[in-house]
């Protein structure tokens, strides 16, 4: 038991050094800050991982696929500018670490994964971490989840090579969308905001490195 509570303060330490260094570089929002440190990040990586999973790097969760940095999912979040009780979608659920840090930020989430052994693990950690403002559908990100429409916010976690139509009109007046564009080679961070006539502002928020977004309005492979 010992070791156990060893390893237990260890992570904590380093999640809360973590969220020190994303302040100093830069992150200034402090529900975002909070969040992330309520969020045990080592939980959505693998046990032979879990010693690097608060360094500012990705890391592999099968099936191609990664969990992000902290650092850009910091920058993500902070881009949707959640004030707290907003609806929420999320395009590729992933390791669900993303998806935590947006249940302690919003009223409910609503995330969208393709494959489905990625969508059982994330479930079953966002369920013992007792977040239940979560709802996980299995399928096609690229299209939404037209059926819980409108969001105030929608992010998408992996990178599509243009704008997607589809999502943008998912969103309510006055909302935002935050998404990789670009190919495997050149990825820009964007955010779309809708105003009450239903025009959309797009602003570059900066470089970024995805993995690709499949389905019928991303990639084909």
């Amino acid at each position: 038991m010992g070791a156990v509570r060893r390893r237990v303060a260890a992570y904590h330490h380093a999640r809360k050094r973590m969220v020190q260094e994303l302040a100093e570089r830069g992150v200034s929002d402090r529900r975002v800050l909070a969040a992330l440190a309520l969020v045990p990040r080592h939980l959505f990586v693998d046990e032979a991982l879990r010693d690097r999973a608060y360094d500012d790097h990705s890391l592999p969760i099968g099936h191609g696929q990664t969990i992000s940095h902290p650092s850009t999912v910091a920058l993500m979040t902070e881009a949707l500018e959640l004030t707290g009780g907003e609806r929420i979608l999320e395009v590729g659920t992933g390791s669900g670490y993303q998806t935590a840090v947006l249940a302690h930020l919003c009223g409910n989430v609503y995330t969208v994964e393709r494959l489905s052994p990625l969508a059982a693990r994330a479930r079953r950690i966002l369920d013992d971490l007792g977040l239940y403002n979560v709802a996980l559908q299995i399928g096609d990100g690229t299209i939404g989840w037209n059926a819980e429409a409108p969001y105030d916010a929608i992010i998408v976690t992996a990178a599509t090579p243009q704008p997607p139509r589809a999502l943008l009109g998912q969103l309510r007046a006055g909302g935002r969308l935050v998404v990789p564009l670009g190919d495997e080679e050149s990825q820009t961070l964007v955010r779309y905001s809708v105003d009450s006539a239903g025009l959309v502002e797009e602003e570059v928020i900066g470089d970024c490195r995805f993995v690709k977004l499949l389905g019928k309005y991303g990639f084909a492979r």
